[in-house]
């Protein structure tokens, strides 16, 4: 039986065994997937027209200027149109989208598209939900997790992330164009050049190193999260960490007169780690961490009383409130060397620590009874790895204020790509997670130039659609 013959329903006309007809939903399905798939293959061009459209205000945007980032642009998004239609469709059965929406891709004959075929849109196939492929044997071909693949993967984030660094450092309420940045960053500094300089060496310089440390902070304490506590939906906000920064930082502001982010981040990180304390002691109270679930409890127990808190201070307080609002949105303005070097050392402790602990987390994804008879010790395993997501998530938090969204979508985007083996998994998160806050803060920067709009809002934006999406998924990316 071909597939063409499986894409009919099985029902029955009133007149006797009718002509199997696809189901009526599967419509709206291959919308959402190709609906996906453009926004993910068109997402690169989308950055790469704000970036040139950012600096069209220049006497001239050079040549050097639309080759760079145009050209990145174009090959980014080329490379994503390859990778998710024609590997995905003609190789694996099912791109990204397809994948979402429950789809599996086959050719007429019931063999795979093929790279070729699959990129071309003329060619003939068959679509057809996944149950049915399944229950006739037919499954999507998962794409071999080899080593050389992971790395070229890893590379491929590292040179995205390079792009952005250099348009993070061109684009701003004045644009500078490549030999402008290049040009302040390589020494001497001579003319006009001097105020190139420095615009990009002490203002967006350290802005964007900001931007990538405390998006691997967030992304690595997301995978850390969601394999400690094997909940796909789990994000460095659950253990109550941000809520007890929130509650510190308006303390501090209401009581002590706090005004700056240099003043708010020892209280930040305080605030973080009285937090995670108080959830460990919940949590073990009788018989130690027993389970990912007491520890998911007392977070969320523990957010509810520092967020009600946090609410009863800054609406009996109007000036803590007005100081405040403008930390909690999470934001990288103003951030500079002397905010994210005191905090290095946590963010390289923790950093280092959740990398250490990755071969344990996959043991732990095969429950606590099977890892302590693999050899593994769970308790201790378990406490060194919240540690290093309340260091982690602390220190960002402390840096750039709550910015959600990061933790959840990255480890999403890190399994996608490499599988659910965390000992690439974590790196990649991290890599993912600091490509799309800086991102983010590009995006940011652009869409309403002069002013900007908080990279806290811009997450927000693009992290929403994506959590909707994922508790409406029946089959997350598995941990």
């Amino acid at each position: 039986m071909t597939l063409s013959d499986l894409v009919r329903d099985r029902g029955q006309t009133e007149d006797g065994p009718g002509v199997r007809e696809r189901p009526p939903h599967i419509r709206s399905r291959r919308a959402g997937a190709a609906l996906l798939n453009t926004v993910i293959i068109l997402a690169p061009l989308a950055v790469g027209a704000l970036v040139l459209y950012s600096l069209a205000d220049l006497p001239a945007v050079g040549s050097a200027d639309r080759v760079v980032f145009g050209g990145a642009a174009l090959l980014t998004s080329i490379s994503l149109l390859v990778a998710v239609i024609g590997w995905g469709r003609g190789q694996h059965g099912a791109s990204v989208g397809d994948r979402w929406f429950g789809l599996v891709v086959r050719a007429a004959d019931g063999g795979p598209l093929g790279v070729t075929r699959a990129l071309n849109p003329f060619s003939a196939r068959d679509i057809l939900m996944r149950w049915d492929a399944e229950a006739q044997g037919l499954t999507i071909v998962p794409p071999k997790r080899t080593r050389a693949r992971r790395l070229g993967l890893l590379a491929s984030l590292g040179l995205l992330l390079a792009f952005l660094l250099l348009a993070s450092l061109a684009v701003g309420s004045r644009a500078l164009g490549i030999t402008d940045v290049i040009g302040a960053l390589l020494p001497p500094y001579s003319g006009a050049a001097s105020d190139a300089a420095l615009i990009v060496r002490e203002l967006r310089l350290p802005r964007t190193l900001t931007a990538i440390v405390v998006g691997a902070a967030l992304g690595t304490a997301g995978a850390s999260i969601q394999g400690h506590t094997r909940n796909p939906l789990a994000d460095p906000g659950l253990l109550g960490v941000s809520a007890g920064s929130a509650c510190a930082v308006v303390l501090a502001i209401s009581l002590l007169g706090a005004s700056t982010p240099l003043e708010f981040i020892w209280f930040a990180f305080a605030g973080a780690l009285v937090a995670s304390v108080l959830v460990f002691g919940l949590s073990s109270i009788g018989e130690g961490i027993r389970s990912p679930l007491t520890l998911i409890l007392a977070g969320a127990a523990l957010a509810a009383v520092l967020g009600s808190i946090t609410s009863a201070i800054v609406l009996i307080d109007e000036s803590a409130l007005d100081s405040y609002r403008f930390w909690i949105v999470g934001s990288l303005g103003g951030r500079g060397l002397d905010i994210l070097l005191p905090l290095a050392p946590f963010f390289v402790i923790g950093l280092a620590l959740a990398f250490a602990g990755a071969q344990g987390l996959n043991l732990l994804t095969t429950g606590d009874d099977v890892a302590r008879a693999l050899g593994l010790n769970v308790t201790a395993h378990r406490v060194l790895g919240l540690a290093a997501i309340t260091v982690l998530t602390g220190a960002a938090t402390a840096a750039c204020g709550p910015i959600g969204f990061i933790g959840l979508v990255a480890p999403h985007m890190a399994r996608a790509l490499v599988g659910a083996d965390y000992r690439w998994a974590v790196p990649t998160a991290a890599s993912a997670g600091a490509v799309l806050l800086l991102a983010s803060d590009v995006v940011g920067r652009v869409l309403a130039r002069p002013a900007e709009l908080q990279v806290g809002v811009v997450v927000a934006l693009v992290g929403a659609p994506f959590f909707i999406a994922l508790i409406r998924r029946r089959n997350p990316v598995p941990l």
